[in-house]
């Protein structure tokens, strides 16, 4: 039987209906952060209710406070720290005991590293690549709830365009060191990780993909950095956490159902030139 003649049509759904995350459960690592906070409005945007982690658990119960609430969506705060392993899965037992179930896991927490290549050690170069470690982990603690509950899942990675294009020496010269090279390879280790992933536990129904923002820098970014990393964008701008929100509504819902082993990049063109 060919793959036409597997295909079995059912009634097609809207977009609205494809996007809607009404009676879902979204655990988002970092959740109150820079690009978190937005990817957190999202979900909940789309009607899902929504565990927000962070190594504060009072931070993260407040920022959950703040989230708006479709029909009967009920969000949580948890403290979680991705690095610590030892400790995830009771962390993740916490939110699922609050909130059910987890259909959605977007691994968002970053450590960050300020040594670029000519000062990190091998200590803190380990260390920032134990992001990985932790995203794998709860990654697995969702691709296992979902077995068990037998429902599907959608699981997103949070790469970066540094994880598929190398940086521009000459932005960052004197200003930052914002592009390291432990951060490169741990982000394009996170893109072939979701890759690796989701050829194995698609048969689970649980789908895998890396999402890769481009140049979105926070609030205490140098001023001329900005300006510098501009001149390398076809957009000519930065972009703002919001602009996130329409492709993580995507990948976690319906409307990606066929989609699993991605890297969705939201860069401005950065990595089109």
């Amino acid at each position: 039987m060919n793959a036409m003649e597997d295909y079995q049509p059912t009634k097609e759904r809207t977009i609205q209906q494809l996007f809607d995350l009404s009676g879902r459960v979204a655990l988002v690592t970092g959740g109150s952060g820079h690009l978190g906070s937005a990817i957190c409005r999202a979900l909940a945007e789309a009607g899902a209710s929504v565990i927000v982690t962070s190594r504060d658990a009072t931070r993260a119960k407040s920022f959950a406070q703040t989230l708006p609430q479709v029909g009967e969506a009920r969000h949580h705060g948890i403290a979680l720290d991705h690095m610590q392993t030892d400790s995830l899965d009771t962390s993740f037992q916490q939110g699922v005991a609050l909130a059910g179930r987890v259909d959605v896991l977007v691994n968002n927490g970053h450590e960050a590293l300020s040594a670029d290549w000519t000062t990190v050690t091998a200590e803190e170069f380990s260390r920032h690549l134990a992001n990985a470690t932790g995203y794998f982990a709860l990654s697995k603690l969702v691709r296992d709830l979902a077995v068990q509950q037998e429902i599907p899942a959608s699981i997103v990675l949070i790469g970066s365009m540094y994880g598929i294009v190398g940086s521009y020496p000459d932005v960052y010269e004197g200003v930052s060191v914002a592009s390291p090279v432990a951060y490169q390879t741990l982000k394009g280790g996170v893109i072939q990780m979701a890759r690796h992933l989701a050829v194995y536990w698609a048969k689970d129904n649980v789908r895998v993909n890396c999402l890769s923002p481009g140049p979105f820098p926070g609030p205490k970014a140098p001023a001329e950095l900005i300006e510098r990393l501009k001149t390398k964008s076809p957009s000519g701008r930065m972009g703002t956490p919001a602009e996130l929100k329409g492709a993580i509504a995507f990948l976690a819902s319906d409307a990606s159902s066929y989609v699993t082993g991605q890297n969705l990049i939201v860069d401005g063109g950065w990595t089109a030139w």
